[in-house]
């Protein structure tokens, strides 16, 4: 059940997100009277699931049934031989309306200017086919001989320009509003970086830098911090030195170049996180700590000699042994612990799962949460600067595609599905959505060719220079970019496939 929730959380998320973005090409089209042949949500090789189109005068809707051909006519010569190009693929030219009109009545192919809609069967995306426009739908050898009126083509470089950010532009205004609402409606709950009865915990690639378990985090030498979140840790890897508040007086920690977003967690270990002792509130029955006798109140100082004084370093060696598991060592489940009761140093073997788990569980946090909560119209601009500061931190971010350790973090549909929670939280789902739609925004406009940046890097380069990129050219970029898409996809799933594996 719980793969079946997140799946379809993921496939409506991604359905509003396809159609959102697409309709954004489809609106600007139609201002600039401009035709759209196709409007698809998924894509539909074959058959659709469903096609819907005004054909003389009626509304005709087909569902499982095959598609319909393209409104196009064979090239002929002279003798009436099929005209072919250099790799034998027979060419081809858009029917006219005259053609057009001279099909029977009923047939899908008339009425040029109805536009088809539909649902593919292959969730990975949409499309919107806008005539004259070479793109991944349609090639160059496709296009009517003639520039017509109507056709991308002949449009205004700035209205084409125009029409090809209008999914980007779409799926932004889509996020501000998502997160305006989920305001509006939930608030912003956070965690404040002060007020926490312990202070901070710190990993030991923190301590080397100069950080101390109880610090409170004060400010960098670029902003002040106040909410315990991802722009908390950028801000650290961004920053010169960082002020922390340690036994009432402020100490200046000077942080390295090489600190990234990436290099912080170690161990099995947060960089940082808010300090928890190590205390046991409850133990689950028939689990490895109830059989050895750990008890509520118990306090684990060290599992295999390794010290454990927080719930954070406890669950940090557990995932550690996990990991030298799973890469193939053999380690023994029976684990020494040492542990504090009522002042006494004991110690016990206790058995853990197949997943080093031994059945004890955490007190309440030692912090709180906070909610602002905003009134409809306050909630308009606050959105809006939410959603900023997210698109903000995931450009930020971006940088990290580029290296490494950041190559093998990149994940397809099986990571953005389990972010999703197990069970249906419209909060939470919400959320992920207007995420996304900030990752397609900015994902779709990077300048590679089959995206819409490529074709807004064409239309740029036509504004400044005066001179239009011919059709040839477009569809051999839409077939380098089309080769570069799904080799980068192939490999962000197969990442998947090898965490889920190994």
């Amino acid at each position: 059940m719980t793969a079946l929730i997140k799946t379809a959380q993921l496939l409506l998320s991604l359905s509003l997100l396809v159609v959102f973005h697409e309709f954004g090409h489809f609106l600007w089209s139609k201002l600039f009277k401009t035709r759209v042949d196709k409007f698809y949500m998924f894509f539909n090789p074959k058959f659709s699931l469903l096609r819907v189109k005004r054909v003389d005068g009626k509304l005709r809707v087909r569902f499982f049934a095959p598609n319909v051909e393209d409104p196009i006519v064979e090239l002929r010569d002279e003798e009436g031989n099929v005209k072919k190009d250099d790799k034998g693929n027979p060419l081809c030219r858009p029917m006219t309306d005259e053609e057009r009109a001279a099909l029977p009545e009923g047939d899908w192919r008339r009425d040029p200017d109805n536009t088809e809609f539909g649902i593919g069967w292959v969730p990975f995306g949409g499309y919107c086919r806008i005539t004259g426009m070479v793109d991944e739908t349609q090639s160059a050898s496709n296009l009517a001989s003639t520039p017509q009126p109507y056709e991308f083509r002949t449009k205004k470089s700035w209205q084409r320009l125009l029409i090809m950010v209008g999914g980007v532009v779409n799926n932004l205004i889509l996020a501000f509003f998502v997160y305006s609402m989920v305001l509006y409606a939930w608030g912003d709950e956070y965690r404040p970086i002060s007020g926490s009865k312990y202070g901070m915990e710190f990993n030991d690639y923190a301590k080397e830098i100069g950080f101390q378990d109880h610090d409170e985090l004060l400010r960098t030498d670029k902003t002040t911090f106040t909410r315990f979140d991802a722009d908390m840790l950028r801000a650290i890897a961004a920053a010169d030195e960082v002020t922390v508040l340690r036994d009432g007086r402020e100490v200046a920690i000077s942080i390295p170049d090489d600190l990234t977003l990436l290099n912080m967690n170690r161990d099995g270990m947060p960089f940082i996180s808010f300090y928890m002792p190590m205390e046991i509130d409850s133990v689950a029955p028939d689990m490895g700590a109830a059989r050895a006798g750990l008890r509520k109140g118990d306090r684990i100082v060290s599992i295999n000699g390794v010290e454990t004084d927080t719930w954070n370093r406890f669950r940090g060696v557990l995932a550690t042994l996990a990991e030298r598991e799973k890469g193939g060592e053999i380690i023994n489940h029976d684990l020494p612990i040492a542990f504090l009761r009522d002042g006494s140093l004991d110690t016990l073997l206790v058995s853990a799962s197949s997943s080093f788990q031994i059945g004890i569980f955490s007190p309440e946090p030692p912090f709180e949460w906070k909610t602002d909560r905003y009134g409809f119209w306050a909630s308009i601009p606050a959105g809006i600067r939410y959603g900023w500061n997210t698109l903000r931190g995931y450009v930020s971010d971006f940088k990290y595609v580029f290296t490494r350790e950041g190559a093998k973090s990149l994940g397809g549909f099986g990571t953005i599905g389990s972010i999703f929670p197990a069970t249906w939280d419209w909060h939470a789902f919400w959320m992920m959505t207007a995420f996304l739609s900030i990752i397609l925004a900015f994902m779709n406009i990077i300048p590679i060719p089959g995206l819409d940046g490529g074709h807004v890097l064409f239309l740029l380069w036509e504004v400044f220079t005066g001179k239009k990129v011919s059709d040839k050219v477009l569809e051999k970029a839409e077939w380098v970019g089309f080769i570069l898409l799904m080799a980068l996809m192939v490999y962000a799933n197969a990442n998947d496939v090898v965490r889920f594996l190994f």
